[in-house]
Formats: C-alpha cells, sequence, structure tokens
C-alpha cells in the first residue's frame, strides 16, 4: 500500500489514523508478550516484583483491547507484522528477566520512553482530526507514564547497563513502530516540528 499524496506532499490523514491504531494495537500487543516472559521468569528468580509486571500486564491487554475496538469504525485492520511483535518481545522479556531485576525495569523505562514520545506526536496530530481516538490516546498515555514512573523509581542503580541498553532498546522499539507505520512515525514528528510542536 502506497501513501496518499498530493504534489504539496499532503498525505491522507485518514491513512495515518488506520496506521495510528494498527501500530498502537500492534504495540500494545508486543507489551503484553514482554510482560508475560518477565514474569515467567520473575516467578522464580524475582517473585517480589511479580504482582508489578502482572498489573502492568493487565493494563496493556485492556489497551490491545480498546484499540482492537476502535478499529473497525476507521477502516483499520491489525498490523501485517504482528508476529514480530510477538516474538519481539517474548525474546526481549526473557533476556531482560535473565540480565536481571534491574533489567527489568531498564526495558520498561526504554520501551514505555520510546512509546510516550510516539503518543505526543499522535496526540498532535489526532487533536483536530479524531478527538475521539485523541481522547482514548490521551487516557492510556497516563497509564503507560505511570509504567514508565514505576520504572525509573524501581532501579537500585543507573550503571553502564541503564547507559548501554536503554537506547538500543528504545532505537528498536522505534524501528518497529516505523516498519508498522510504513514510515508515518517520522512522517507525523517532522510535521510536528515544522509546525513548532516537535
Amino acid at each position: 500500500m502506497i501513501n496518499p499524496s498530493s504534489n504539496a506532499g499532503m498525505r491522507d490523514p485518514d491513512v495515518t489514523v488506520r496506521r495510528i491504531l494498527k501500530v498502537n494495537h500492534a504495540g500494545e500487543f508486543g507489551a503484553i508478550r514482554i510482560y508475560g516472559a518477565q514474569i515467567l521468569m520473575a516467578r522464580r528468580l524475582f517473585p517480589s516484583i511479580v504482582p508489578a509486571l502482572e498489573e502492568m500486564r493487565e493494563d496493556e491487554i485492556e489497551h490491545c483491547r480498546l484499540f482492537r475496538e476502535a478499529m473497525p469504525g476507521r477502516r483499520a485492520r491489525p498490523c501485517r507484522v504482528m508476529a514480530f511483535w510477538s516474538l519481539g518481545g517474548s525474546v526481549l522479556g526473557i533476556l531482560t528477566a535473565l540480565g536481571g531485576r534491574n533489567m527489568i525495569w531498564i526495558c520498561t523505562e526504554a520501551v514505555e520512553s520510546t512509546v510516550h514520545r510516539h503518543l505526543e506526536d499522535q496526540l498532535a496530530f489526532l487533536a483536530q482530526r479524531d478527538p475521539e481516538l485523541h481522547a482514548l490516546i490521551a487516557s492510556i498515555q497516563e497509564q503507560e507514564l505511570a509504567h514508565l514512573r514505576k520504572a525509573e523509581d524501581s532501579q537500585k542503580r543507573r550503571g553502564l547497563r541503564h547507559a548501554l541498553l536503554l537506547p538500543v532498546i528504545g532505537a528498536l522499539t522505534d524501528l518497529m513502530i516505523w516498519l508498522s507505520t510504513w514510515g508515518d512515525s517520522s512522517w507525523m514528528r517532522a510535521e510536528m516540528t515544522r509546525a513548532g510542536r516537535g
């Protein structure tokens, strides 16, 4: 599918709205897999953090459901690379849990801070285009920010692992978002920057 565009470089906002829904739904699906794998490992290794991980996973399950329900009215469908989100999330969850308790929280911080940045772009884009979806994303963003704060507060130390892994995990999340939106995530960010809102 090619982005509809005019000679002035304008894109069909309805296409972008559909891609926002696709990537948000897929991202929540990936987050469910990350938390699921971390919970599986943490039950044996770090049982004290399992309740917090389970609570965050429940939030992601609800977010995934809400984005899925918003799709039909906007003629959106689930992302074609859901299998990559699933596999990537599971692998990331297992590897970070094996790296230790702190690694779990570094992973959460990296993913949630990247997601927060993309949600900010989406909210700016949707404000005048789809107020209903804007309100839904704004309400979900509050819970995602709570996850980010929990991850930041739960880290005992911020050493070399934090410095190295935070940008790597963030970049991988960015790449998955970019692939899932066929590049619209970059376009929206550039548009918001040009408008003085980036």
